[in-house]
């Protein structure tokens, strides 16, 4: 695990808090090309009423906008949650070549609003024969006691 990895997920975990102060999941993801930040998001489905505002999206968009283009070609994807079908091909989509994440949602099976079944971002890559450098586990705790806080919160 590299200091840089820790401290770009440092980066989502705190979007990820953000958001849930805005009543939404708490999950965070930055967009980092040649080192540096391009693209900060967190999700905001709730709170834009907005299904498709994930973090990594938000991230996304936002990266494109501050480069003004859509391809991330060289881009890296960090996002505290394991990211979603939709999110993942977004992240392919937009060409980015690796994604570091810290929760996965098989770590919450049966105790999540969504169960995602038997899915992962490997198994997607497999399925559809895209390619991602993956990296997995990043400030794995603190990703899951975010998480577990957030449906504790949610559930009272």
């Amino acid at each position: 695990m590299t200091a840089d990895h820790e401290k770009f997920m440092d980066i989502a975990l705190e979007e990820g808090r953000k958001g849930a102060t805005e009543g939404n999941p708490p999950v965070g993801s930055v967009i980092v090309r040649n080192g540096e930040i391009i693209g900060v998001g967190r999700n905001r489905v709730n709170s834009d009423i907005d299904p498709t505002a994930h973090a990594e999206v938000d991230a996304i968009r936002d990266a494109c906008r501050n480069i003004n283009s859509t391809d991330l070609s060289g881009a890296v994807c960090y996002t505290s949650m394991e990211p979603c079908p939709m999110c993942c091909w977004a992240i392919e989509a937009a060409g980015c070549e690796g994604l570091v994440m810290g929760s996965r949602h098989a770590d919450f099976r049966g105790t999540a609003p969504r169960d995602y079944g038997g899915y992962s971002v490997e198994a997607l890559l497999e399925l559809t024969g895209c390619s991602l450098d993956v990296v997995t586990d990043i400030k794995l705790d603190e990703c899951n006691d975010v998480r577990r806080a957030w449906y504790a919160e949610s559930k009272s």
